[in-house]
């Protein structure tokens, strides 16, 4: 593992496909009129998913929040069940299947919940056999037939011929995200990341050189951010105030 002499605090972030920096990631909420919540800093090196717990806390303290917009990052069952037993809804893009390419992908093998198990494309049955440590049942075929399959080079590639098919214990709040997000209602919603939280991230980086830090230790990196934060919320409101102003005048 990569660790800075100079700054031990930061992680290595992986930027596009060949830039690997040391760095710090921001995770930030705002509101539909770009107010900025709450923000939690991290090391590069963390996952959005992971980080999420502490900015949600935060989130939390605020009345009224119904509905929770995000980006693929933190599209995992641990996220989706917190928030829906909160009953909040989650809005959650879609995200592209991580299998290889020439395979058949996971939507292909249909999920039986009455039976509790999985039906390849050659409707051969993979039944349950454990669930690991990380929370995902594992459904397998049987190598002594999949040998002959027809459709074997696109399937597995085990020397075995055993196809492994995972299914999280709670995979079912992602299938009630994917519900909500073909609802034209959240549908919506999810657009307007664009005018919000993307445009906070553009301003920061743009107008008030969030892209750099020139600072070392995350207490520092969050004092700067603290301070980055509140001037952009208080220029968005003293514009905002300016704006009432002209146009009570006018009236």
């Amino acid at each position: 593992m990569k660790k800075s002499t100079v700054d031990p605090d930061c992680g290595v972030f992986h930027k596009g496909k060949h830039k690997v920096v040391f760095a710090y990631a921001a995770n930030v909420a705002c509101d539909r009129n770009n107010y900025i919540l709450a923000f939690h800093t991290n090391p590069g090196n963390v996952h959005d998913s992971v980080a999420f717990p502490k900015i949600y806390e935060k989130v939390k303290r605020y009345k009224g929040v119904k509905n929770i917009v995000m980006d693929s990052g933190y599209k995992t069952p641990a996220i989706a069940r917190e928030i829906l037993k909160d009953k909040r809804i989650p809005i959650l893009p879609y995200k592209r299947p991580m299998t290889k390419n020439g395979y058949f992908k996971k939507h292909e093998y249909a999920y039986d919940e009455y039976y509790d198990c999985f039906v390849c494309p050659e409707n051969q049955v993979l039944n349950y056999t454990t669930t690991n440590r990380e929370g995902y049942r594992e459904y397998k075929s049987k190598g002594e037939i999949c040998k002959s399959c027809p459709s074997l080079s696109e399937c597995t590639a085990s020397k075995d011929h055993v196809k492994v098919v995972t299914r999280h214990i709670w995979e079912n709040y992602i299938e009630q995200c994917e519900d909500i997000r073909h609802t034209p209602k959240y549908r919506d919603l999810y657009k307007l990341r664009s005018q919000t939280i993307e445009r906070v991230f553009a301003d920061a980086k743009e107008k008030h050189n969030m892209r750099y830090t020139q600072y070392r230790g995350i207490q520092k990196i969050e004092m700067e951010l603290n301070l980055l934060f509140a001037s952009m919320n208080l220029k968005k409101l003293a514009t905002w105030i300016h704006k009432s102003e002209r146009r009570n005048q006018m009236a």
